[in-house]
């Protein structure tokens, strides 16, 4: 007898940029908290950064200002209502949607980045959450496709000239990927692997090493 199973699809639906706009908070809500919540002018900086996102974009202020109001309708970003005269923003949409600290990490590469293996997933994951091993990563992204009120992360088909099947997410629709083909054996200890692995945990040992000397300097200004 056959197990019918039914794809659940993901309720949301995001713009491109009110996915930029809460993956930017979210990753400026845990990697530098001393600076969150941001005012529209870090924000828009931080959706426009060159680094670690796919695509880059070049959103004004103007269309920043206007995904916010419409993610607040949405009850996925809030205005921080304080004394000063600069509006400041931070992100509800995890807290919305009951989201793990391991979910959060995983998602908002994917939301950041765009479609990425486990083994990209973990390591440009580690400033939110450190995953022991790919095990753990596919564990939580198999969480998030398989939440009750739809799924929030799809696995893609393999494509030619990959090794691996990429994750990506829902929140803007389904994703479909051309050239398909069938599972391709897995070579072991594939050294190209292991310089991509290394290319990218130097990156991240950089990019940590800029914020703490941007960190230090202040100290002296």
């Amino acid at each position: 007898m056959e197990t019918i199973v039914n794809e659940k699809k993901s309720e949301i639906l995001l713009t491109e940029k009110e996915v930029r706009v809460i993956s930017a908070l979210i990753e400026k809500k845990y990697t530098t908290p001393e600076y969150y919540p941001l005012s529209l002018n870090s924000l828009t900086n931080a959706c426009n950064q060159k680094s670690n996102r796919n695509p880059v974009v070049n959103y004004s202020e103007i269309e920043v200002e206007e995904t916010i109001d419409l993610l607040r309708a949405k009850r996925f970003v809030r205005k921080v209502e304080d004394t000063g005269r600069v509006h400041k923003y931070k992100e509800s949409f995890t807290e919305e949607l009951n989201l793990t600290l391991m979910e959060i990490a995983a998602l908002n590469v994917l939301m950041l980045r765009g479609p990425q293996t486990t083994g990209e997933i973990r390591t440009r994951s580690n400033r939110i959450f450190d995953f022991e091993n790919l095990n753990s990563v596919e564990e939580t992204l198999q969480n998030l496709i398989d939440r009750e009120t739809g799924a929030l992360v799809k696995k893609l088909d393999r494509q030619v000239g990959m090794k691996e099947r990429r994750y990506a997410h829902l929140l803007s629709g389904d994703v479909v990927t051309e050239d398909k083909q069938e599972a391709i054996p897995e070579p072991e200890n594939n050294k190209l692997d292991q310089l991509e692995t290394m290319v990218i945990n130097l990156q991240n040992d950089i990019d940590e090493l800029k914020n703490q000397f941007a960190e230090f300097r202040k100290q002296f200004d």
